[in-house]
C-alpha cells in the first residue's frame, strides 16, 4: 500500500517509516521544514512538503494514498501553554483526512493518549473499551472512531505518556530528566504511587503497522507494555543516573517544579493492552521503561 504519514519526521514517525518499508509498503511523509524533509528522505520515504494548517495539500495527499497514519500534533503549542490551539488544529486535520477518505474503505490510523482516560476520572485499570465523553483530545479520538460509520476502516492508537527509546528526544522522559538536571533533584508528587503506563517506540511502531493492515473499523488500541510504573520509580531511576536526590513535593508545588507537566505528574493511569494484543496478535518485545532508563542512553547527552 501507499501510505501517507503526518508527523513522519518525529519520534514515532521515525520508527513507523522503516516498519512500513520493511513490510513492503510505500511511504509518503509530510514535512513542514527542510530539516524534516531531509529526515523523511533519509529514512527512505517520499517527501510531501506541508503542514497541518495547509488543508488543501493535506486533502490531496490523502486522496493519492491507500491509507493514512496521523501522528502529527502541535507539541510546541502544547509546551507553550496553548494546548487548545494544538487540539483545534489536530481535530481540523482529522476532519479533513476523514472527508477525503469517506466511502473508500481505506484504513486511517489516528493517535490519542491513555492519559485521556486518567482525565476521565477512572479509578481502575483502563481498557480499550473505555471511551470517555470529555477530556483532552477526546473529540479527536471520537472523530476518528466515528469514521467507521462513513466507510473508513479507522482505528485509534492510544499512546502512553512514556513512549521511550533512544529515538525519544523531546518526550516526557527527556523533559523530566531536564527538569531534574535544572532543579538538582528528581521529584515525585506525594507518595509517588500513581502509575504511568509505558511502551517502547519500536513496539508502538509495529502496532501502527498492524492497525493499518488489519485493525477492524472503529478499534481503539493501546500501545502499552508496562501497565503502570509508579512515578516514584521513574524519579528514582532518573535520580540514580543523574546522582541527584530523589524527593517528594506537595501537589501545590507541582506546577512550579514541573512546568507544563505539572498537571500530569500526579495522574494515576494504569492501562491494559490485553485486548490489543489479542486482536492484532501484538506482542511487545523491547525493554520496559525502567530497564530502558538503566541502559543509560537518556543520560549520555546533557
Amino acid at each position: 500500500m501507499r501510505i501517507f504519514i503526518t508527523g513522519a519526521s518525529g519520534h514515532i514517525g521515525s520508527a513507523v517509516i522503516p516498519e512500513l518499508l520493511d513490510a513492503g509498503h510505500q511511504v509518503v511523509g509530510l514535512a513542514r521544514s527542510n530539516e524534516s524533509a531531509a529526515t523523511v528522505a533519509a529514512a527512505g520515504a517520499e517527501v510531501r512538503r506541508g503542514d497541518l494548517d495547509d488543508l488543501d495539500n493535506l486533502r490531496d495527499a490523502v486522496a493519492a494514498a491507500d491509507g493514512v497514519i496521523h501522528l502529527a500534533f502541535k507539541h510546541e503549542a502544547m509546551r507553550a501553554g496553548d494546548f487548545a490551539a494544538a487540539i483545534t488544529a489536530d481535530l481540523r486535520a482529522i476532519e479533513t483526512i476523514g472527508a477525503a477518505l469517506a466511502g473508500t474503505g481505506k484504513p486511517f490510523v489516528g493517535t490519542s493518549g491513555t492519559l485521556t482516560l486518567a482525565f476521565a476520572g477512572l479509578t481502575r485499570v483502563s481498557t480499550e473499551a473505555d471511551a470517555p465523553d470529555v477530556g483532552p483530545r477526546v473529540d479527536a479520538e471520537k472523530a476518528v472512531a466515528a469514521l467507521a460509520d462513513r466507510g473508513v476502516r479507522s482505528a485509534v492508537v492510544r499512546l502512553p505518556p512514556t513512549v521511550h527509546s533512544s529515538l525519544d528526544r523531546h518526550g516526557f522522559i527527556p523533559t523530566l530528566i531536564a527538569t531534574a538536571r535544572d532543579k538538582g533533584v528528581a521529584a515525585y508528587v506525594g507518595d509517588g504511587n500513581n502509575r504511568w503506563p509505558a511502551g517502547h517506540t519500536l513496539d508502538a511502531a509495529q502496532l501502527y503497522r498492524l492497525a493499518l493492515e488489519k485493525a477492524p473499523a472503529g478499534a481503539r488500541l493501546h500501545a502499552v507494555d508496562d501497565e503502570g510504573v509508579p512515578f516514584r520509580e521513574i524519579a528514582e531511576a532518573i535520580g540514580r543516573h543523574l546522582d541527584v536526590p530523589v524527593i517528594s513535593i506537595p501537589p501545590e508545588q507541582a506546577d512550579a517544579h514541573f512546568g507544563y507537566l505539572g498537571s500530569l505528574v500526579s495522574l494515576d493511569n494504569p492501562t491494559s493492552s490485553a485486548r490489543t494484543r489479542e486482536l492484532l496478535t501484538w506482542k511487545p518485545t523491547h525493554p520496559g521503561l525502567i530497564a530502558d532508563l538503566d541502559q543509560g542512553h537518556y543520560f549520555n547527552a546533557p
